[in-house]
């Protein structure tokens, strides 16, 4: 099987992309690339035993989408404005699944509705139309062979320190190291430089490792009574159980 890891960027210059082939006790980083267009990336994952994961929130939370709409046709809002409170406001900037996460990794991940992240959740949704028309089954609630990964959750997870990792090559060199040591199943090839180099591709690594723990089926799905709004908001798959279980075990039938 190949797992096929993409940071997602608003452009294709800030994009990377890494694919890993998994074979009985080993794992080969064949690929990995920056300044990926959709085409590309569509491409990449064609064929039958190719799984995705993508760090981009693929949807938007519903009472963001609800606030925005009410207020678009000037109707008045459900949920309105208290003055001089934050807590109104935390429904329309995050997802349930960024709830799940924080109480998961100990921190809020980005708001795909007050931070930049906006932009690139926005190329996010058209990469899902076109993944739809390639026949690849789009599942926002991770119950196909596309995930929503978030790498430095992952890493977090597993028990590395990110701290600082993502402006400062130094620091992906340490963890690259660690992840080695960790992972010596783990055949980085040529790539190691690229990684280290810069962090889009460092995490588009990451996020192919995640995506690994998505298709064994070691990650907590969304609650039966969240199903549907995952599945417009997203769900995020985190890992359950150590990096080194990766290497071996059934993959599940997406």
């Amino acid at each position: 099987m190949r797992t096929v890891g993409v940071d997602l960027a608003a452009e294709a210059p800030g994009t990377a992309l890494a694919e890993i082939a998994w074979s009985p006790g080993r794992a080969v980083l064949e690929r990995l690339e920056i300044g990926m267009t959709d085409a590309e990336i569509v491409a990449s994952v064609r064929s039958g035993d190719a799984w995705l994961g993508v760090d981009c929130p693929l949807g938007w939370p519903d009472a963001f989408v609800d606030f925005v709409g009410a207020h678009h046709a000037d109707r008045v809002p459900t949920l309105g404005p208290v003055e001089g409170h934050a807590d109104w406001r935390r429904p329309l900037v995050y997802r349930h699944t960024d709830h799940v996460v924080r109480e998961r990794i100990g921190r809020w991940p980005l708001s795909v509705s007050t931070d930049r992240l906006g932009v690139t959740a926005l190329r996010g949704a058209g990469l899902l139309r076109r993944l739809a028309e390639a026949g690849l089954d789009v599942d926002r609630a991770a119950e196909g062979r596309l995930f929503e990964v978030y790498p430095g959750g992952s890493l977090r997870l597993w028990g590395f320190g990110t701290t600082g990792y993502r402006v400062d090559a130094a620091r992906r060199a340490v963890l690259l190291d660690a992840l080695r040591e960790r992972a010596p199943w783990l055949d980085l090839g040529a790539f190691a430089a690229l990684a280290i180099r810069k962090a889009d591709a460092f995490d588009a690594v990451i996020a192919a490792l995640a995506t690994r723990a998505g298709a064994l089926g070691r990650f907590s799905p969304p609650a039966s009574d969240m199903l549907a709004v995952a599945r417009r908001e997203g769900w995020v798959v985190l890992p359950d159980g150590p990096l080194e279980a990766l290497v071996d075990g059934p993959v599940s039938k997406g």
